[in-house]
């Protein structure tokens, strides 16, 4: 199971969503003049978005045996943690004044982890394939 590197992307890339509860994307000055910080757990749709891609993303590392859909599971949460992002950034828009933090790369981070797990998964597909043909 974790010996195939689309696993270890997917586990890193679920450990990261986890981690944006804690750190910010972003921070600056509120409407009251107010320093916020503004990370996942500090609005709700963003919150349930990120908790759900980080739970699919677990259950897809468990998903080896089936690859296909292994591959779509973890399509959908590329898609779906790529509206979260959206949605987040939309989220910054509301602030007077501010910038984003150093720990606004796990953001960024995310999505290339889970492109790169999406990858590894349709290589392994390719190869048993090609292995069916050869029998």
């Amino acid at each position: 199971m974790l010996q195939r590197i689309q696993s270890v992307w997917l586990l890193i890339a679920s450990v990261l969503c986890f981690a944006t509860l804690k750190f910010a994307l972003f921070n600056g000055l509120d409407n009251t003049n107010k320093y916020v910080e503004f990370t996942a757990k500090d609005n709700f749709i963003v919150l349930i978005l990120t908790i759900a891609v980080a739970a699919a993303l677990l259950v897809c590392i468990f998903l080896y045996k089936d690859r296909k859909n292994q591959l779509k599971v973890s399509i959908a949460a590329l898609v779906v943690y790529v509206i979260t992002f959206i949605l987040a950034y939309t989220k910054t828009s509301q602030y007077l004044s501010g910038r984003f933090t150093l720990t606004s790369i796990i953001y960024f981070a995310i999505p290339v982890l889970i492109f790169l797990a999406i990858r590894a998964i349709y290589k392994d597909e390719q190869l048993v394939k090609s292995a069916d043909r050869l029998r």
